[in-house]
């Protein structure tokens, strides 16, 4: 009933709005976030865009017209909703995208940092929202940890293990991504543990293409040497 009233409310336009909000005052997203591109390398591994949400920033509320107690997370995953609804009403309407998100993840800041472990945890485990995470650039003298993880259980948050697979290398493991979010000398990464490796950055993808075409050069050169030296042995 309620997918059906919202398809019937967006096909009116008559869809409820969220207001503007006043842009961050610090770098955090785009450091950890944006720099390295990981909302595109999450939406290429995660798949299905017209029904995953992989976005920065966005607000989450019960409704667009909800009062107090609205949030901002830094990067906030959801599958099976209309993507396009919540870009249309410029923000996560738990009302009417009919579910809570199902990640979300805070990265530590001066200003935010003692919201992110208190006010904030407490008010995504009200949301709904399976798991909230957790990532501090300092390693952990901002947040309580480097990197933590909570995930939903009968309503409250419970601690997911982090694990230190190496010096400076922390890994945890969510559930609902099937990746590890990973806390690598200071910077975010996500390691797809079936495939062995961790999605790659803006860098790395720029990389690995620039490495692909001087192979690809290298072989087409490769491959007239020899054309010319099959003719010139005919020739001869």
């Amino acid at each position: 009933m309620t997918s059906k009233l919202n398809r019937q409310t967006k096909k009116s336009g008559t869809l409820e709005k969220f207001p503007d909000f006043a842009p961050r005052d610090d770098l955090q997203n785009s450091l950890f976030l944006d720099r390295p591109a990981h909302q595109a390398a999450l939406e290429e591994h995660l798949g299905n865009r017209e029904s995953t949400i992989v976005l920065s920033e966005i607000p989450v509320r019960w409704t667009p017209s909800q009062q107090e107690g609205h949030r901002i997370p830094d990067l906030l995953i959801a599958f099976g909703v209309d993507r396009e609804q919540a870009v249309e009403q410029n923000g996560y309407s738990i009302r009417d995208l009919g579910k809570p998100p199902d990640f979300v993840l805070e990265v530590a800041s001066v200003r935010t940092a003692d919201n992110d472990v208190t006010g904030k945890r407490l008010d995504y485990a009200a949301f709904g929202i399976p798991e909230y995470w957790r990532f501090d650039p300092t390693g952990g003298r901002r947040h309580d940890a480097a990197i933590a993880g909570d995930r939903l259980v009968n309503g409250a948050y419970e601690s997911i293990a982090i694990v230190e697979v190496e010096t400076g290398h922390l890994h945890g493991h969510s559930d609902i991504l099937n990746l590890d979010p990973c806390w690598d000398n200071g910077q975010l990464r996500w390691y797809d543990p079936e495939a062995g490796q961790h999605l790659r950055t803006f860098v790395e993808e720029r990389e690995g293409r620039i490495e692909a075409e001087a192979r690809a050069i290298s072989a087409e050169s490769r491959i007239r040497e020899l054309e010319e030296e099959l003719q010139r042995g005919q020739q001869g």
